[in-house]
């Protein structure tokens, strides 16, 4: 149990890294400065922070193109915001982004090439042949499922709170609808996609690699 849990939080550091605290903050400081001090401080509160952060990242040697996708995340946001003189246009492109996913992955489904693959195709470098096997795409495929489920929910929330015009409610509905059931999904479906890999029976990712013949010991880490 221990080794299992020491594996799936050294997937989670992987993907997760900084990243949580940085996509948090700043649309919570800028509904904060906002009540206190109005739409235009806190779009420039908002932008300001973004580049403190991104400079941190830059300065700490993390990858750059993630700093500046941070702030251009943060810049479109506060720019809409500005735009349509309205605090609740800050979030409408993390509604356009859950919009968008639920596309890909419905879209993906509908062509039998289910978006949790690929994402741990590009993740990963796993051959992308293997994810397309009979015995290993349904864990894939079923996995797709939970996230669209999810992603559905949280859409549906999000267009609900916009049109009430709250952001304050749409700021911490983002934040809790964000990382931190991302890193719950991530779990669950590790825990559930490597299960299911075993009970279907098909090869490991380094068996099929080697092009060895059954019987398979199957995926043993990594989903």
């Amino acid at each position: 149990m221990g080794s299992k849990k020491t594996e799936i939080m050294q997937e989670l550091k992987s993907v997760v890294s900084g990243k949580t605290f940085d996509a948090l903050l700043p649309p919570l400081v800028f509904v904060i400065i906002n009540g206190l001090f109005g739409l235009d401080a806190a779009v420039f509160t908002a932008l300001g922070l973004a580049l403190l952060l991104g400079s941190i990242r830059v300065i700490s040697r993390h990858t750059w193109q993630y700093a500046l996708g941070g702030l251009l995340g943060v810049s479109v946001a506060a720019g809409l915001a500005y735009l349509t003189q309205s605090a609740a246009g800050y979030f409408i492109p993390a509604i356009l982004s859950s919009a968008l996913l639920l596309l890909l992955a419905l879209g993906s489904l509908a062509a039998g090439k289910p978006l949790a693959a690929w994402v741990s195709h590009l993740t990963r470098g796993w051959p992308l042949d293997w994810f397309w096997r009979r015995d290993v795409k349904p864990a894939y495929r079923e996995v797709t499922l939970f996230w669209t489920a999810l992603i559905s929910i949280r859409l549906v929330i999000q267009v609900a709170l916009f049109q009430d015009g709250d952001p304050g409610r749409l700021a911490w509905a983002n934040a809790l609808l964000g990382w931190p059931v991302i890193i719950i999904v991530l779990i669950l479906s590790y825990i559930y996609g490597i299960w299911r890999l075993r009970r279907l029976g098909g090869p490991g990712v380094e068996e099929y690699r080697d092009g060895k013949e059954p019987p398979w010991q199957g995926q043993t880490r990594g989903f």
